[in-house]
């Protein structure tokens, strides 16, 4: 039922295409579509979206976390704040501004080894540069557990509070606001006023969920390594983040079996064997480690 729905939809996004593609060309003729810069090519699972609609690995799992209509998270879930900034963490690294500290002769458990600024450069993102910023004036550099208590403000240490990153949320919803996925209201719960962000963007949601899905069905491959990297990470965090159930409640009810049965495979993975293998990202099974140790 699930997989006639989102073929029939496509269906109807092609032709809507089709149609504007048509319409288009009749209003402009002789006029040629630039082609697009170097870098600012669009990944496969992007096509048909512009650049502002690609989305970071905090937005997609705050995206998987929040409630279409209510647009917030759950109450409930005390685990997104720490998931978010093992987002960050792994984000940076997948775009070359951080790595773990060489391993050593005696070869370092991940979650012994140090976080260093492998690059400063801006990524554009200022949550992203916030934290960035954070890891490469701290001297001595810290571990990849010690981040994750730090930005996320989880710490006993009263002098290392100013680490923390505030309203993480908020402007990560901020940020689906002016991509156009989600929009801004205020909701009244009693006492208190409260700013919600319901989904205006059902397709970009929808496309999500249908790659987390694949993911562990239809393009299950059984082995991380031959999986794109961001969408392993995407997988773990959003486990560790309590949301990833989200993405899995629509399936049929033998779907959803075997795709937990295959998210139970990867979380039963060893990390630190996973860390040694060609092709790999140490930091993103580091944050894993972090998370399922």
């Amino acid at each position: 039922m699930t997989s006639m729905t989102q073929r029939s939809s496509g269906l109807v996004q092609r032709r809507t295409e089709a149609s504007r593609t048509a319409t288009d060309k009749d209003r402009e003729v002789g006029r040629e579509e630039p082609e697009p810069r170097r870098g600012e090519e669009l990944d496969h699972d992007d096509s048909g979206d512009s650049k502002e609609t690609r989305l970071t690995l905090m937005e997609e799992v705050l995206l998987l976390g929040l409630k279409d209509r209510e647009g917030y998270t759950s109450f409930w879930n005390d685990c997104i704040s720490s998931g978010l900034r093992g987002c960050m963490l792994i984000e940076l690294a997948l775009r070359g501004r951080l790595q773990l500290e060489p391993c050593g002769v005696r070869r370092r458990g991940l979650l012994s080894r140090k976080v260093l600024c492998k690059s400063d450069a801006p990524t554009g993102d200022v949550l992203l540069d916030e934290a960035l910023k954070h890891i490469k004036e701290t001297q001595p550099p810290e571990t990849v557990q010690s981040w994750i208590e730090l930005l996320s403000g989880e710490t006993w240490n009263p002098l290392k509070l100013h680490y923390q990153l505030r309203n993480v949320r908020e402007r990560l919803a901020k940020n689906l606001v002016e991509k156009g996925v989600l929009t801004t209201e205020k909701q009244n719960f009693l006492l208190f006023d409260m700013t919600t962000h319901p989904l205006t963007n059902n397709n970009i949601k929808q496309r999500l969920i249908k790659k987390v899905q694949e993911a562990v069905l239809d393009k299950w491959v059984n082995d991380p390594h031959r999986m794109d990297k961001r969408l392993v990470a995407l997988i773990f965090l959003a486990h560790s983040s309590d949301v990833l159930e989200n993405a899995f409640a629509p399936l049929l009810d033998d779907q959803y079996d075997l795709a937990m049965k295959r998210v139970r495979q990867l979380l039963e993975l060893e990390p630190e064997a996973e860390s040694m293998k060609a092709n790999t990202n140490e930091m993103l099974w580091a944050v894993v480690a972090a998370f399922t140790k």
